[in-house]
């Protein structure tokens, strides 16, 4: 099977990883297919299976950890994992195309150590821990309580952003879209 690029974007919730994301998959040059990520969670507002993510039970989800059916998968809050399937990958190689990741930091490092050579991994950084709590409240899909716990997880995120390959500072969304834009085109055309 030919191997594209894995691009994986990492960012603390709230930064505006989902919105770079989104507007790469747009760009045709790139020749991007978004990977979907398995949850053991339910589905938050609008979100939809097979699209956003595959909502699979906590139950299943332990089964694919078992069978090592992921190529990444963490416990981001207590029993609400996230994770990669292998097939997923090899669906989106079979295409033909390059494989963009929206995921956590710790999946997003884990995907660069397995693959260094066929991995961009970005980081997106966001203009103050205030901005981001603002922006997670603003979306209203979650409980106070949750919003804390991210706000709390992201200070051990943003020390992580070194050991990415690219830092994007996301102060303006225009410049980062367009930083990202120029990031991406740059590593598929190499």
């Amino acid at each position: 099977m030919n191997k594209g690029k894995l691009i994986v974007f990492s960012a603390p919730s709230g930064s505006g990883k989902t919105t770079i994301v989104k507007h790469l998959l747009g760009q045709e040059d790139l020749n991007l297919e978004f990977s979907i990520s398995a949850a053991s969670r339910a589905p938050r507002g609008e979100e939809v299976h097979g699209k956003d993510y595959y909502f699979i039970s906590l139950e299943e989800f332990k089964k694919h950890i078992k069978a090592e059916d992921f190529l990444e998968w963490e416990e981001v809050y207590r029993d609400n994992f996230y994770g990669t399937l292998k097939s997923e990958i090899e669906r989106i190689w079979a295409l033909g195309k390059n494989v963009i990741f929206d995921i956590d930091v710790v999946g997003g490092l884990r995907i660069k150590h397995k693959f260094p050579e066929e991995t961009l991994a970005v980081f997106v950084k966001p203009p103050s821990v205030d901005e981001l709590k603002r922006r997670l409240k603003q979306r209203s899909t979650e409980s106070e309580d949750k919003i804390n716990m991210r706000i709390a997880k992201a200070s051990v995120e943003l020390a992580t952003a070194p050991q990415f390959d690219a830092i994007i500072k996301n102060y303006d969304l225009s410049v980062a879209l367009e930083e990202a834009h120029q990031l991406v085109k740059d590593f598929v055309s190499k």
